[in-house]
């Protein structure tokens, strides 16, 4: 008789190779019936590849056409005459779903300063900033996003994700509140649930639901309002004037997201709070270098000095990621530069959204154009007054088909559906640019009704 426990050990026993093979194939298993479900749903998201510089016109793998010539607002020609073999091809898909609001993605300048950090100071850091991170290029463009918010301080971030996730845990304590808008961005969610505050979700723009909140939140220590300027997936805009009011009434701070609001809202772009006339009452901002102000990649928080320093010791993506790299933080130095330097590119933008619409008699522009003309052609268009126009569908399915055959008439957007947007929800989400023609726009609203009728959206 063998004794109990190798008797036992005898009657379970499995080769390790074949019990990590069982495991292995339980996982695939499930995740498979993930992905099932994720098709079935109408809502698998593809990742189309582009095969050219970002722009208004770019080449997609699969896809005839490529970019045409693109002239940057804000660059004398002469100066752009030494680069434009290097912007012209021939003219195919047109791109609608960048957040390349100023079309600073690909500009001259901009390329030039990402290449000429690139030799000074290297590829990258391999390391935090704490350890050996810092350069002083990391230095300057703090500085200059501070300035450029008119804010004491301000500090990177690999992203402004990593800015969201590490603010809110550093900032509040169990004592303290958060209040978001039910249609915050996901990193401020996520940043969020990673604090020990207290949780308040106020209705979307409902400020008599945002005051009530503040009412029941005055038993805690500090209470922070946090928002987006804009809103990414319905292209409205925070109304962050009553917030403020709001705010000092009930002794709230402020806080918000301009990820899709810096560069080009408000006269000399400084974002939401410049737009609305409250900078001197937003307490603190995250933002992007990734979107308006060059493309790139990295994000920030900019506020009151004590807060960025609190940071620099606590907030855990920025001690434990790697440092921007310097291409990255050249580029971004150079498109604020540029911006800083002559309002111009900020008034192109302007231009697109306030032009005199003389059949209208009334205020028009790029976004302004294709909402009217959508909306007339019997589209149904979210937000107002700003670059993103949502196309609501509400379907998913309906969403990724339409924007397939848009891709077949030479225009580049994308559905969004389900975890993206609310489920039922679904949209496709045009993005107008400073470098959009008033033609690019046309033939946008001309390739939608052909698609909408197509597919029964429209009659």
């Amino acid at each position: 008789m063998w004794p109990g426990n190798a008797w036992r050990a005898a009657l379970f026993w499995v080769p390790r190779g074949r019990r990590a093979q069982s495991a292995l194939a339980q996982l695939r298993g499930i995740l498979e019936g993930e992905l099932e479900g994720i098709r079935g749903a109408g809502t698998w998201k593809s990742e189309r590849v582009i095969t050219s510089r970002q722009g208004p016109h770019i080449r997609v793998d699969g896809v005839s056409g490529g970019p045409g010539t693109v002239i940057f607002p804000g660059l004398p020609l002469p100066h752009l005459s030494c680069c434009i073999h290097l912007l012209s091809f021939t003219s195919g898909i047109l791109n609608f779903c960048a957040n390349n609001y100023l079309g600073l993605s690909s500009h001259p300048e901009v390329i030039q300063a990402g290449l000429q950090a690139l030799e000074e100071f290297g590829a990258g850091l391999s390391s935090v900033r704490f350890i050996c991170g810092t350069q002083s290029i990391h230095k300057n463009l703090e500085a200059k996003i501070a300035r450029f918010h008119q804010r004491e301080d301000a500090i990177l971030y690999p992203s402004c994700y990593d800015a969201n996730a590490g603010l809110f845990e550093a900032l509040l304590t169990p004592e303290d509140a958060v209040l978001s808008d039910e249609l915050n961005h996901a990193s401020i969610i996520d940043g969020i649930r990673l604090c020990k505050a207290h949780k308040y979700r106020y209705r979307h723009l409902d400020m008599a639901d945002l005051e009530a909140k503040l009412q029941e939140a005055q038993k805690h220590r500090l209470r922070l309002v946090a928002t987006d300027g804009a809103f990414s997936m319905d292209g409205d805009i925070a109304p962050l004037q009553e917030i403020c009011c709001l705010a000092s009434r009930y002794g709230a701070l402020v806080f918000m997201d301009e990820c899709h609001a810096t560069g080009f809202l408000g006269p000399t772009g400084r974002g939401t709070d410049e737009l609305l006339g409250v900078m001197d009452q937003v307490t603190i901002i995250n933002s992007t270098l990734g979107k308006a102000l060059g493309g790139a990649s990295g994000g920030y928080t900019t506020g009151p000095g004590p807060l960025v320093s609190l940071l620099r010791q606590r907030a855990r993506p920025y001690l434990f990621s790697n440092s921007l790299p310097p291409a990255v933080v050249g580029c971004a130095s150079k498109a604020l530069d540029l911006l800083m330097g002559s309002n111009t590119i900020v008034q192109s933008m302007a231009a697109k959204t306030q032009r005199c619409d003389s059949q209208q008699g009334r205020l028009g522009g790029g976004e302004t154009w294709f909402r009217s003309k959508m909306e007339a052609a019997g589209f149904t268009i979210s937000g107002a007054s700003h670059p993103i126009c949502p196309v609501m569908l509400g379907d998913a399915r309906l969403a990724s088909r339409m924007a397939d055959d848009m891709l077949k008439r030479g225009i580049f957007v994308i559905g969004f559906s389900y975890p993206v947007v609310p489920k039922g929800k679904a949209r496709i989400r045009v993005q107008i640019s400073a470098v959009h023609s008033e033609e690019d726009i046309d033939r946008c609203v001309e390739a939608f009704v052909e698609v909408g009728r197509l597919h029964g959206a429209l009659p």
